[in-house]
């Protein structure tokens, strides 16, 4: 045994820590539907009208774009094993969450707080069990596909391979999800349709320019 811990990258220990942070808060993101489009001010979406879309999708793709990034940096491995550390905030936040909210709440706190407190930290266990489906797969399925794409394009075209696995796997978490949290409870397709268009849009947008962002990041770090 090593008489001094091995040293990590500086990328990817603060990757990590910044990843374990966007796990937990894109449950509580998601409690907001956000309008994107004509009537939020930004302009239409490829000539679309607005697209509603859960807040928490914003949250996700950076966890997306952060395990690209360690996949192009420290190989896909390492993205998958930092993957399956995410599990941990995730199930930690979950269960903290449903213990907190089985505590009766002080006699003295504001009524609205406490019935706002319950409605957005609420869950079910179909929604709870969802979630936690949904960010293995579809994360995995990330790094999978992005690793892939890079063993047979090399380095080229960084933009093109991460916005292609960002898109396929928010497909696949979204059908995850949304079947899983609320088949059988109201009719779903339409929520599938609209929740896919607004996030493969997103994802066309957003992850190309920020992918570039991180790696660039990632790459200072280590050589500071």
């Amino acid at each position: 045994m090593d008489a001094f811990p091995r040293a990590i990258p500086r990328s990817l220990f603060a990757f990590s820590i910044f990843y374990g942070g966007m796990v937990c808060i894109a449950g509580v993101l998601g409690n907001k539907q956000v309008a994107l489009g004509p009537l939020s001010g930004i302009g239409p979406v490829f000539g679309l009208g607005p697209l509603a879309v859960e807040a928490g999708i914003f949250a996700f793709l950076l966890l997306v774009v952060v395990s690209s990034a360690v996949a192009e940096l420290h190989g896909r491995a390492t993205a998958n094993r930092l993957v399956q550390i995410g599990f941990v905030p995730l199930i930690v936040s979950i269960l903290l969450s449903i213990v907190v909210l089985s505590v009766p709440a002080a006699r003295d706190m504001d009524p609205a707080r406490r019935d706002a407190f319950q409605l957005i930290m609420g869950g079910t266990p179909r929604i709870w069990f969802g979630g936690i489906v949904a960010y293995g797969i579809s994360q995995t399925l990330n790094v999978t596909i992005f690793a892939a794409l890079k063993g047979r394009e090399g380095s080229r075209m960084l933009w093109l391979r991460a916005a292609v696995a960002s898109i396929l796997s928010q497909i696949v978490d979204t059908l995850l999800f949304v079947t899983i949290a609320f088949a059988g409870v109201f009719p779903i397709t339409e929520l599938l349709f609209g929740q896919m268009l607004a996030k493969v849009t997103l994802s066309a947008i957003l992850v190309p320019p920020l992918i570039y962002a991180f790696v660039a990041l990632g790459r200072r770090l280590d050589r500071a």
